[in-house]
């Protein structure tokens, strides 16, 4: 059964597509990652599945191995709520329930960098549809000839907005330096391309491809910190490498089949959005742990 809403507890600070998080301190924040999925800026009435727990667990999992290349905001994956019991002061809050095993985190409040930052390694989605156009990615000349999903002679960071209602739009790396400061973003840009690098070879070694992905930094004690979520199928395109063929769209463990699915049935992409059907909702499901597997060589906790 996939967990849409959490109801029952105090202090809720923020409600996104995914993600709601709560205030524990003053200086602590719980994450919790539920199963409700989103297409074309549009929550669905359907959730997946074991999704919140694959995200929660797999952005640990990102977290603690890229923390030599930049510290991030994550303090410990709540895996038993008992270790919620020093927080139980909070008001209306005497027990916290068991749906959080395993799909929330305890984190450090960071002042967040309104930036997206995406790092590309191949040709596809959005940069694709620049590329057809205008022969540049975020503005930037690239070689002639390339094909869709071509890997990129180097990885490309291409910065967006960061907007709370609706699409992220691109900004070049000149414009991100005039909205938070040239060393800011150059230190920004740095941090985005080694976590990326390091985590592209990682996962080419349990074949899957990282495409791309996007990153959240904000600013904890005066120091840059990654934040939100880490190298998810929700953030990243990941590809099977042993199917991977260059000149078209990739096999993917990525909402693929749900757009697919809301594409073909007629919805006009607005509010609301049509329940999934059942098969759809578990070939969803099937991908998110599947992705999990292959990267952490264990089955999702839950």
């Amino acid at each position: 059964m996939a967990l849409l809403l959490q109801t029952d507890l105090p202090n809720l600070l923020y409600r996104g597509k995914v993600r709601d998080t709560y205030r524990l301190s003053r200086d602590e924040f719980l994450l919790v990652a539920t199963d409700r999925v989103s297409a074309f800026d549009v929550v669905l009435p359907t959730g997946i599945p074991d999704k919140g727990l694959v995200l929660n667990q797999l952005s640990a999992f990102w977290f603690e191995r890229t923390k030599h290349l930049v510290p991030n905001h994550m303090v410990e994956v709540v895996g038993d709520v008992r270790l919620l019991d020093s927080y139980r002061s909070l008001p209306g809050c005497a027990v916290f329930p068991t749906y959080l095993n395993d799909r929330s985190m305890i984190v450090i409040k960071a002042e967040r960098i309104d930036v997206e930052c995406v790092v590309r390694g191949y040709l596809s989605g959005s940069a694709w549809a620049e590329y057809r156009k205008h022969g540049t990615i975020s503005g930037m000349r690239m070689p002639e000839g390339l094909q869709e999903s071509d890997k990129l002679p180097q990885p490309l960071f291409t910065p967006t907005t960061k907007e709370d209602d609706g699409h992220d739009k691109p900004i070049t790396i000149e414009q991100m330096a005039n909205l938070i400061g040239d060393d800011l973003t150059k230190e920004i840009m740095e941090r985005s391309l080694s976590v990326y690098l390091f985590a592209e070879e990682y996962a080419r070694g349990r074949g899957i491809i990282i495409a791309d992905t996007k990153m959240e930094f904000g600013m904890i004690d005066g120091k840059l910190h990654l934040i939100d979520e880490l190298l998810t199928p929700d953030s990243s395109r990941f590809w099977d490498m042993e199917k991977y063929t260059p000149g078209g769209p990739q096999p993917s463990f990525d909402k693929q089949p749900l757009r697919d699915w809301l594409e073909a049935c007629g919805w006009n992409k607005e509010p609301p959005a049509p329940e999934l059907p059942s098969e759809v909702v578990e070939q969803m499901a099937e991908r998110y742990r599947e992705a999990y597997r292959r990267l952490t060589g264990e089955e999702v906790v839950g």
